[in-house]
């Protein structure tokens, strides 16, 4: 989506760099030309604008890579067999890799730029509740970058202050530091946001329960980290205890109806999304959600910005919903239709200036034109606003531009939380019936499925499962895989190689009466990962080529606490 920027670059930019950009009511910036660093700093208000940054600009080039390593990694979405993503073939030199990391480092580097003009150039106006509060925001959005980096990268660099490091002359021998460290210094910057966060803030922006449900969610991917079959309980005990705090002292429920999370009207600052990027189109280019274009299918949007058909959901993602493409549909979870798009399912609120859409190879009834194609039998729902018109009527007026949305994408959501309490109170058990673990995971079962009938006790292959049902397509899924290899790299292994990631052959064909149900056949795919390397991706080469320290026969170095404040 931009052109490859070095993290040694990057570096530098974030200390030079000073930017605002759109976000609609609360994220309003003021004209560029309008201000310096030394003299922005000096109310409440414009302090709140130095952080909106954060909430998606830096983000943006992260959006392919939130699909690719996120869910084909993790077998959710099918983009065929010869992704790299998909076949497990990911180099140093694959493009989408280079921009998911350089956005990573950008994110970085806007918040320790934030930190040290908050710390230095606010005014006496200023308030320290406000100094507070944004201080705790960009330190949770720091601390979500590392999160990504050392899921995805494992040992990486802890860069604390640009300025610090350009003085010291050392940006391109940087050390890669142990995850171990990693994820400490990780732990030890949430703490201090919690610290700083107020219990409640603008709708939309990081609160300290936002920074509580990503620290319980860090302490249950560290549990298992070097380890060997088990995991740390007291990693495990915290993952609960923040959770908890979470869910009990929030005030955040679950939305009733689980496809209003993913629309800009009922989801964008709906209180069960806790940390979301949030996105809007502007004169910035950067500051708009993109992933409609990638994932919608053709001719989707009415403006010719979206080549998504032959993008989809994998079979083995909608087996998990009971779901067979030639078969008749199940409809019992009401998550599979709000994730994927299968044939002849009618959506109501796209092209509803039309009638809404119904998935058809039938021109008369297909009023966008806009065909299924991919080879698996379903393409992406999350993410897709539609035509131009839904996003009028989404909006209140704001129409779509090329390749931009005013869609929120969400990172952490209270469903999640729930089953992070479920999967911590499970440890290293092979089964709990604990009462609040149980009450948790079932409600995030009957919110989607009318019917079910609750559990009395839980596995931790059930709670994985469910976790890909309840959040695929939301870039996570394959952290879950990473973590599992983490203490058991042997059943985390099993898990991929036991998915169907092919697709179907005479599938279109039957579709249109062409062909039978019989001649519907399976190209199978499937993995044989054996090598645990690829649980960890390669830094772009040019980083590599800078930095030889990033080479992956450098080995890590320890991480000196005492340098930082916290």
């Amino acid at each position: 989506m931009k052109k490859l920027i070095p993290i040694h670059k990057i570096i530098v930019l974030c200390a030079l760099l000073f930017s605002l950009s759109a976000c609609e009511d609360f994220l309003n910036r003021p004209p560029e030309d309008a201000y310096t660093i030394d003299n922005f700093y000096t109310t409440d208000e414009q302090c709140f604008q130095a952080a909106n940054t954060v909430y998606s600009s830096p983000w943006y080039d992260y959006q392919r890579g939130f699909i690719s390593i996120g869910d084909v990694l993790a077998g959710n979405v099918f983009k065929g067999t010869d992704n790299p993503y998909q076949n497990f073939s990911i180099t140093a030199s694959n493009q989408e890799l280079a921009d998911a990391s350089n956005a990573l480092w950008l994110v970085n580097g806007h918040c320790n730029s934030i930190i040290k003009n908050i710390n230095t150039k606010a005014g006496s106006a200023v308030t320290q509740t406000t100094k507070n509060t944004v201080l705790g925001e960009v330190m949770t959005w720091k601390a979500f970058a590392y999160f990504f980096l050392v899921r995805g990268w494992g040992a990486v660099p802890i860069i604390h202050n640009n300025s610090e490091l350009i003085d010291s002359k050392t940006t391109n021998t940087v050390k890669k530091i142990k995850e171990a460290d990693v994820y400490e210094y990780i732990v030890r910057t949430l703490k201090k946001a919690a610290d700083l966060l107020p219990a409640k803030n603008t709708s939309g922006r990081i609160n300290k329960y936002s920074a509580y449900a990503l620290l319980s969610k860090v302490y249950l991917t560290r549990s298992g980290l070097g380890r060997n079959g088990d995991r740390n309980q007291e990693d495990l005990d915290n993952a609960k205890l923040y959770a908890g705090k979470v869910i009990k002292e929030s005030g955040a429920s679950l939305e009733p109806e689980y496809y209003n999370l993913f629309r800009i009207s009922t989801g964008n600052r709906n209180p069960e999304n806790l940390i979301s990027w949030q996105w809007v189109i502007s004169t910035n280019w950067t500051s708009q959600n993109s992933l409609q274009s990638d994932l919608a299918l053709s001719n989707f949007t009415g403006m010719g910005d979206s080549w998504g058909g032959w993008t989809g959901l994998t079979i083995d993602l909608q087996s998990k919903f009971g779901e067979d493409p030639s078969g008749e549909r199940q409809n019992t979870d009401a998550r599979r239709k709000a994730t994927m798009m299968m044939y002849n399912d009618y959506y109501p609120l796209f092209w509803r200036h039309k009638g809404g859409f119904k998935n058809t190879w039938d021109a008369k009834t297909n009023v966008a034109e806009a065909v299924p194609g991919v080879g698996t039998g379903a393409n992406c729902v999350k993410h897709i606003v539609g035509h131009i018109e839904d996003h009028k009527a989404e909006t209140g007026g704001i129409a779509s531009a090329n390749m931009a949305t005013n869609l929120s994408t969400h990172l952490l959501r209270l469903a999640d939380i729930y089953l992070i309490y479920a999967e911590a109170v499970l440890g290293n058990n092979v089964s709990t019936s604990d009462a609040e673990a149980l009450r948790l995971y079932n409600a995030v079962c009957k919110r989607s499925i009318k019917t079910w009938t609750d559990k009395t006790s839980l596995t931790f292959r059930e709670i994985f499962d469910e976790r890909r049902r309840e959040l695929a397509c939301e870039g996570d899924n394959w952290f879950d895989f990473v973590r599992l290899h983490y203490y058991k790299p042997k059943l985390a292994k099993d898990y991929l190689n036991e998915q169907e990631r092919g697709s179907y052959n005479n599938l279109e064909d039957f579709y249109k009466g062409k062909k039978k149900k019989e001649d519907v056949t399976l190209n199978t795919f499937k993995l044989s990962i054996s090598d645990d390397k690829l649980f960890t991706l390669p830094f772009p080469e040019n980083d590599q080529g800078m930095n030889p320290n990033l080479r992956p026969d450098v080995a890590p170095a320890d991480f000196d606490f005492s340098t930082i404040e916290y």
